[in-house]
């Protein structure tokens, strides 16, 4: 039995080449023909109409609005979801959130602390009176940070007498994280595989004490030791000791630490101490890490340095830090403790729970 070949409409126009000139078929009609054939009346061919039609007004308006009146219901919506509570397809429902509404589905943030309404209201009071404060010398706004004049608005001597600290741990192996260990592969290579590498138990306390123009103090707790307040008091002698080394002056113009509400800081001993020496406390609001540039700005970019190395001892990790701080650039430091205020702004202007990433300088 011959096979019959398929033909397109190219080959159905030159086998009528022949026919007789009133009876001739136009390729523009020949090509429907092809596409419809002998199957046209067909439930197939009917179904092909009807999806083919459905693709072209899926996307109008009466389906747009449905489309977001479902989001807003149900945040965690998917589009199989969307598709088949408006009988369309994927592809159109697909084309309408992204393309039509705009909408991207992310996961949520991770917050170090649910705030209440009493902290919430701190956080707002605090930056409200830091913001006044260094307000004296305001001119113009956007104006560059530079020595002797104003950042922002903002008063930089008060900004230059800012001296923060944070704890944080030192582990002699810290493993990379997936998106540190990222690698360019085309289709044909292998899948890379990772490990699961725990952090080693083996780790020391490390102490950080810095300003705007670089680190005045780091320190090591040593292993048994435990930081309280007779502790605490300690660092500060060494602290004030490195401020009449590195920064002459600063003491007599006058220093202002900002330190979190941990126990240690905020017992009786260090107040005292605080006082006796003239020292100011920056407010810090309960559970916000945003506005201790350590955590965000100093201690982040550290764990990365550290990430996928391994050291013997704490001489070696404690050495490896050390090289790693007198290697920052000075600028680093200056825009960290400066982001703090726009971080303040931030919040006293728009009255934001948490301030995720560094504010951008200009």
């Amino acid at each position: 039995m011959r096979r019959r070949r398929k033909s397109n409409f190219i080959d159905l126009k030159k086998r009528f080449a022949g026919v007789e000139n009133e009876r001739e078929l136009a390729t523009c009609m020949v090509g429907p023909k092809c596409v419809e054939g002998p199957c046209q009346n067909s439930a197939a061919s009917a179904r092909y109409r009807e999806g083919r039609g459905r693709s072209i007004t899926a996307t109008s308006e009466d389906n747009v609005k449905p489309v977001d009146e479902l989001i807003r219901r149900d945040r965690r919506l998917k589009l199989h979801g969307i598709a088949s509570s408006l009988e369309i397809s994927k592809t159109s429902a697909h084309r309408i959130v992204f393309d039509e509404l705009g909408y991207r589905k992310v996961s949520a943030r991770w917050v170090p602390k649910q705030l209440t309404d009493n902290h919430k209201e701190q956080r707002l009071d605090i930056s409200r009176k830091l913001l006044r404060r260094s307000e004296s010398l305001r001119r113009v706004h956007g104006h560059t940070a530079n020595a002797g004049e104003d950042f922002l608005g903002y008063d930089v001597t008060f900004l230059d007498s800012i001296v923060t600290s944070d704890e944080t741990w030192l582990h002699h192996s810290t493993p990379e994280t997936k998106q540190d260990s990222m690698t360019w592969k085309n289709p044909s290579s292998p899948v890379a595989k990772k490990f699961k590498v725990m952090r080693s138990t083996k780790k020391i306390t490390g102490t950080v004490f810095w300003d705007s123009r670089g680190v005045l103090l780091f320190e090591i707790l040593q292993p048994g030791e435990t930081i309280n307040a007779a502790r605490y008091c300690q660092t500060l002698d060494k602290l004030r000791k490195a401020i009449r080394r590195k920064r002459p002056g600063q003491l007599t113009n006058g220093v202002i630490l900002q330190h979190d509400n941990a126990t240690p800081h905020t017992a009786r001993v260090p107040q005292g101490w605080l006082e006796k020496y003239g020292w100011e406390i920056l407010p810090h609001p309960p559970h916000s890490p945003d506005l201790a540039p350590s955590d965000y700005h100093l201690f982040g970019p550290l764990k990365r340095e550290l990430a996928g190395k391994r050291f013997d001892d704490d001489e070696e990790i404690v050495g490896h830090v050390r090289k790693w701080l007198q290697n920052l650039d000075g600028s680093f430091f200056r825009e960290d403790i400066y982001s703090v205020m726009l971080t303040l702004d931030l919040n006293f202007t728009h009255n934001t729970t948490f301030n995720h990433r560094a504010p951008n300088l200009p």
